[in-house]
């Protein structure tokens, strides 16, 4: 009489612990921290490269965790087919409603993601040739190379008879210049729309054409919504 033997090991066996004693932990470290500290320098990058409005603390924040879970998830879908069948369909369905103002955090974000897919599929030396020349030119086209921004300069006045004078100041003052619209009201309020560039971001000129007999308001405004002046 034939008696089949059960041992420890045929009662526990699963597909979760073979899937376990195939993680290797020590990889796995390895990868993270080279995640965090490309993350890191991704952050630091963005602090030192942030030419908005407002800066987001918690936006540079998330692009650290960003590539540490990007990480997370190719390391955990390397070693299963299935898996990743799966998080592709899981992700495919996530909608990120968050409007991004500034195309460059765009870029950030594309940053985060790619350097964590390489740090989770082990190309750790590739990762940090990539974020020291890529730091490198975001440091040096952003924070050496000045561009003169455009301006508009938005005067609000009641008397016709300065416009002659308004156009000597701006022609003097800025370095190009172009009316893009004027305006009349019912009530002979007048509104003159000039888009100039200027020295070095100088603005004081504009305190000049306030101060003029009939001009209610002068005010210049960037592109991106920045009040200058």
């Amino acid at each position: 009489m034939n008696t089949n033997t059960i041992n420890f090991s045929d009662i526990f066996k699963s597909s979760f612990l073979e899937n376990t004693t195939s993680f290797s932990v020590v990889d796995s470290l390895i990868s993270l921290a080279a995640a965090f500290a490309v993350g890191l320098f991704i952050y630091v990058v963005y602090k030192k490269t942030f030419a908005g409005v407002m800066y987001s603390h918690t936006f540079s924040i998330s692009l650290i965790v960003m590539t540490m879970a990007t990480a997370l998830i190719i390391m955990g879908v390397s070693s299963n087919v299935l898996l990743s069948l799966g998080m592709v369909g899981a992700l495919s369905i996530v909608r990120f409603r968050t409007p991004i103002k500034d195309p460059m955090d765009i870029v950030y974000i594309f940053w985060a993601v790619a350097s964590g897919i390489l740090c989770g599929a082990g190309f750790i030396p590739l990762v940090i040739i990539g974020a020291i020349l890529i730091g490198l030119v975001l440091l040096f086209f952003i924070n050496r190379l000045t561009v003169e921004n455009p301006f508009l300069l938005i005067v609000r006045y009641n008397d016709p008879a300065i416009e002659t004078s308004l156009a000597h100041i701006v022609s003097a003052q800025a370095i190009k210049h172009s009316v893009k619209s004027k305006s009349v009201t019912p009530g002979n309020d007048l509104e003159m729309i000039y888009e100039i560039r200027v020295k070095k971001n100088d603005t004081g000129f504009v305190n000049k054409i306030s101060s003029m007999e009939g001009v209610q308001s002068a005010m210049m405004l960037s592109y991106d919504g920045n009040f200058t002046a």
